[in-house]
């Protein structure tokens, strides 16, 4: 019953932020029909079709492409369709014959969202790449890690997921709106590469006042001021600390008893790797646990860095559901939430669906592409 109940979306499967920006449509309520080539690339990352939980929550069938009746099918499917996208490298949908024109001649408000690394345009457009070749042209990877450390891939959390993914739900959601009143759709560019350097906005506005050095690990966000890092405790686990305001820093270190450290200095540059030893070594006194404990309701901004088998049974993240057991596979919950029209995972990733018929008018095609349907596949 989401807030995008009623919308109808073709996705031209892949693997990485269009499939991830197919599951965040889904969970929010459309009609999400997920349109993959009759070959088996559920394995790729997975044992079993239904460990790949990004495509929850939507049907999967099989389409040939490169055939002309595979390509009529997903034409006479974009008439009934709010919007399509696809993931392959700019001019392959175009020689499929699957284009934005091809599929805005037969829906004119249809938004067409295309995901790529680089974009459409570019002397980079048609080159291979992944997450961690976009994230660093944009200046993200070169930012991250220890000083005088090598780079820190942050997962593909930046590129493919944040810059790739979530933009393309964003550009095609504020398009959809737009047709909405215009009566006409467009092509949503959304490349990794952009996404990743919008995500870098702060980070530009703080370097240009002088506030952020080109450096590893020197600076408040990246690791390099020890009041936003993390620290080695007793049992080798690890507290995160983060009291940016000043007089958050101020309650840490009287919980610390570190009264010979003056908050008052706290940005100073020159103090702070002295600050952080005296912190590692006060943490390294304490398990991470009692250390949870001694800090709970402080105001240090302190928390427990747990691990990703911890996380479902922390009190907080129970007692708000944010990860959820779907077919006996533990998982984020959807994300964002609605206080009227709930979001919710659908149905389980599975394998194609062989019904495609049902699939189809459950998806909401027309009355003629449902007729067709059936007359092309009689025997």
């Amino acid at each position: 019953m989401g807030p995008l109940q009623g919308f109808k979306i073709i996705e031209i499967a892949g693997i990485g932020p269009g499939q991830f920006a197919g599951m965040l449509l889904a969970d929010m309520g459309a009609s999400v029909l997920r349109i993959d080539r009759p070959v088996n690339r559920e394995k790729i990352f997975a044992a079993d079709a239904r460990y790949n939980i990004m495509n929850r929550s939507r049907p999967l069938i099989n389409v040939d492409l490169k055939t002309p009746q595979g390509v009529d099918t997903v034409l006479d499917l974009c008439r009934d369709a709010d919007a399509i996208f696809e993931g392959f490298r700019p001019g392959v949908m175009e020689r499929l014959g699957l284009g934005p024109e091809d599929c805005m001649a037969r829906n004119r408000k249809l938004v067409y969202g295309r995901m790529t690394g680089w974009g459409q345009q570019g002397p980079l457009a048609k080159t291979i790449g992944h997450d961690a070749n976009f994230i660093a042209l944009s200046g993200v990877y070169g930012c991250i890690g220890e000083k005088g450390g090598d780079p820190v891939y942050p997962l593909n959390l930046v590129g493919d997921m944040g810059g790739g993914g979530a933009y393309l739900v964003i550009g095609m959601l504020a398009a959809i709106l737009e047709a909405g009143r215009s009566g006409q759709g467009q092509v949503v560019d959304a490349a990794m590469v952009d996404g990743a350097a919008s995500q870098m906005t702060s980070i530009w506005g703080l370097r240009a006042a002088g506030l952020w050095k080109d450096q590893r690990g020197s600076n408040v966000l990246d690791g390099g001021a020890p009041f936003y890092m993390a620290y080695r405790t007793s049992d080798n686990q690890y507290i995160a600390v983060a009291p940016i305001e000043n007089r958050f820093y101020r309650n840490l270190l009287e919980v610390l008893n570190l009264d010979d450290i003056d908050p008052d200095h706290q940005h100073d540059r020159s103090q702070w790797d002295n600050v952080r030893r005296r912190l590692q070594a006060v943490f390294a006194t304490r398990t991470r646990d009692e250390w949870t404990a001694l800090l709970d309701g402080t105001e240090t901004c302190c928390t427990a860095v747990l691990s990703m088998a911890e996380v479902d049974s922390h009190p907080h993240n129970a007692a708000r559901e944010t990860f959820v057991s779907i077919d006996g596979i533990t998982q984020p919950a959807p994300a964002p939430r609605f206080s009227r029209t709930e979001s919710a995972v659908s149905c389980a990733a599975g394998a194609a669906q062989a019904d495609l018929h049902r699939v189809l008018k459950d998806w909401g095609a027309s009355d003629t592409v449902l007729a067709k349907f059936i007359k092309g596949n009689q025997p």
